[in-house]
């Protein structure tokens, strides 16, 4: 069996998170219903998006203060919270890289300007 990369760990996080917001689920009940078990590292971002999903989304709110947090678009909110939570782990990767690795999903997974959205808002957060 190939090792799962930290990026399809990420990408398996966000669609556990993703279903959750879709069902009003908290997202550890989503991951407990998932019916192929995920990975560890997706099970951790899942739990620490769980954990800290509340303080990400006052953190996203506050950042981009022109765009309440209903406007902006589930999956950027959803990218933006599982950067935010990851970094609230122990030993998180660095900021760059969960930077990045954010607007990879974004631009993958939602619109052709969320890469720079999701960069704009998450690097003045982490400024």
């Amino acid at each position: 069996m190939t090792p799962v990369t930290r990026h399809e760990s990420r990408e398996r996080a966000l669609a556990i998170l993703y279903e959750a917001a879709q069902k009003h689920l908290d997202p550890r009940v989503a991951l407990a219903e998932a019916t192929v078990a995920p990975d560890p590292y997706s099970e951790l971002l899942v739990g620490l998006a769980s954990e800290h999903g509340d303080e990400a989304r006052r953190v996203i709110e506050a950042t981009a203060a022109n765009w309440p947090i209903e406007r902006i678009g589930l999956i950027d909110r959803l990218v933006m919270e599982l950067a935010l939570c990851e970094l609230r782990g122990e030993d998180p990767p660095p900021v760059a890289v969960v930077i990045d690795e954010a607007v990879e999903l974004a631009k993958t997974y939602s619109t052709p300007s969320s890469g720079s959205f999701v960069n704009g808002v998450l690097s003045a957060a982490l400024a």
